[in-house]
């Protein structure tokens, strides 16, 4: 068996990571951290979790695989000791997704605390980057918004089809924002109400333009963001046309779930004219997709309920013939697909163990 521990069992990703290694056949959960309840049994903070017999203590070194759930910044600072001691980690944080120190420092608001492993990680996005998932010792868990988006647009950027003007348009559930408090959360304030935050930039956002410019057709440089206004600046080139990104996320009344709507500009002539084009996308991406566990194209508009409690991503690539511009509509569990999930299918993938494995149950419905 497997020795895992999980570093900050007491976030929503932690918890949800403890609940689904449970059926996992080859990991035996051995150590739970979390500073602000250490000493605790694990089931008096989470009752739900009471088929564990474990106390909640300090980070341990005495496992065989790590995750880190921890705020970012404090994340780095708990991974680094292990991943140098040789320990295979998965950080959920966004620590070592950005592999550009100063980018971090940018959108983060302070240094790296270990800048010399950003090139070591690889970023964890299973479906796209398998091979380099496999192989390492440090994995990036991606972030929620930026696996919906991602996964949405991918097939489309890797076959060339679309242009660099892109609109990424998100809604997630209030547990995307953790367990702190904040007046905006409270029931009385988020019930029956639906608004848009990060316009000036969400942290997501130059983790959506990192990845599509590492899949863009000839790109040849990293993109340069700028935070104010969020587009590539005039006087910089576009190498092979890289994509230009506006994200904006909705917080909306539910517990769980994030729905994505992505629109670019189809490129002339890259896919048959009128309702053909619905078809030949629709066969372009079920192609890319084709034998993977947790990415589902599906034939009409998906709902986040369909992926609730489970590690699915459904995906509904269209086009609008009216205006020749590519939709994709992308639904996910934020706490599943969108974190402890997607962590544990890194996980399985870097143990050379079947990534499906104890990620296989269907969503909770309804």
């Amino acid at each position: 068996m497997i020795k895992v521990g999980i570093i900050n069992v007491t976030g929503y990703a932690g918890a949800e990571l403890a609940r689904l290694l449970y059926t996992h056949p080859e990991v035996e959960l051995l150590s739970v951290s979390g500073r602000s309840a250490a000493g605790k049994p694990l089931a008096e903070v989470f009752p739900h979790l009471a088929c564990y017999d474990l106390t909640i203590g300090e980070e341990s070194d005495a496992v065989d695989f790590a995750f880190s759930a921890l705020p970012h910044a404090a994340s780095a600072e708990a991974c680094a000791p292990l991943v140098r001691a040789g320990v295979p980690v998965v950080d959920i944080s966004a620590d070592f997704r950005l592999r550009d120190a100063k980018e971090y420092a940018e959108w983060y608001g302070g240094e790296h605390p270990a800048p010399d492993l950003l090139l070591q990680a690889v970023y964890g996005l299973t479906e796209l980057n398998r091979e380099a998932v496999q192989q390492s010792k440090l994995i990036a868990n991606p972030g929620c918004f930026p696996e919906g988006a991602l996964l949405a647009l991918a097939p489309a950027v890797k076959a060339g089809i679309i242009g660099s003007d892109i609109i990424v348009d998100s809604k997630s559930g209030i547990s995307g924002a953790g367990r702190g408090l904040d007046l905006k959360y409270h029931f009385g304030e988020a019930d029956e109400s639906v608004s848009a935050y990060g316009l000036s930039g969400h942290r997501h956002l130059p983790e959506i333009v990192q990845e599509l410019a590492r899949m863009w057709p000839q790109a040849e440089a990293p993109m340069v963001i700028d935070k104010t206004v969020r587009v590539w600046p005039a006087d910089e080139p576009r190498a092979g046309g890289a994509p230009r990104v506006t994200f904006t996320p909705h917080l909306i009344p539910m517990t769980r779930g994030i729905l994505s709507t992505c629109y670019a500009p189809l490129l002339p002539g890259a896919l048959p004219s009128g309702e053909e084009a619905k078809n030949a996308v629709r066969d372009l991406y079920r192609d890319l997709y084709a034998g993977e566990p947790f990415v589902r194209v599906v034939d009409s508009p998906p709902a986040t309920k369909q992926t609730r409690g489970n590690n699915m991503c459904l995906v509904y690539p269209t086009v609008d013939v009216r205006t020749d511009r590519l939709v994709v509509v992308s639904v996910l569990d934020n706490l599943v697909k969108g974190a402890a999930g997607q962590a544990i299918q890194n996980m399985n993938a870097m143990l050379g163990l079947p990534e499906a494995m104890g990620l296989d149950a269907p969503a909770v419905y309804p």
